[in-house]
């Protein structure tokens, strides 16, 4: 019996936002929406060639919320995995957070990437997020932020 090569493992890194606004005293995010399956989650991308991780975080939920941001607290990483079997790769991910706020653009000015971007209650959001680790990015965006250090 022959046993198989292990996978390749490649590394990978990208960046994005929490974006907060208060409206009528309730503190909201925006979160980037695909329909099939429904699924909400952070803006995020990768670095274009020479970008800083803070370059791109900008540049990133620009393009994907359609939101003119400023960048404010670094929110740590998250990592995860992740494979594409048919050419037997594994990835390694990690992704770098900004606190950001708004300072111009619209929403509906977002990118094909995403079916919708809107705007969430956070209570509201954690709810309907896919993914726990970006979850806790936002738990620890709200801290922050409450904290008056965002």
């Amino acid at each position: 019996m022959t046993e198989k090569a292990t996978s390749r493992v490649e590394n990978l890194v990208s960046s994005g936002g929490v974006v907060f606004r208060e409206s009528d005293g309730r503190l909201e995010t925006v979160l980037c929406g695909r329909s099939d399956p429904v699924r909400w989650s952070l803006a995020k991308g990768t670095p274009d060639p020479g970008e800083t991780l803070e370059e791109t975080a900008l540049r990133e939920v620009r393009e994907e919320t359609g939101l003119e941001v400023e960048l404010g607290a670094s929110l740590g990483s998250i990592e995860y995995w992740f494979s594409d079997r048919d050419n037997d790769v594994r990835y390694h991910k990690t992704v770098h957070f900004y606190l950001m706020s708004p300072v111009g653009g619209d929403i509906d000015q977002h990118d094909p990437e995403f079916d919708v971007v809107q705007w969430f209650d956070v209570d509201e959001a954690l709810d309907s997020m896919a993914y726990g680790n970006e979850a806790g990015v936002l738990r620890r965006a709200v801290a922050l932020f409450q904290s008056g250090q965002g």
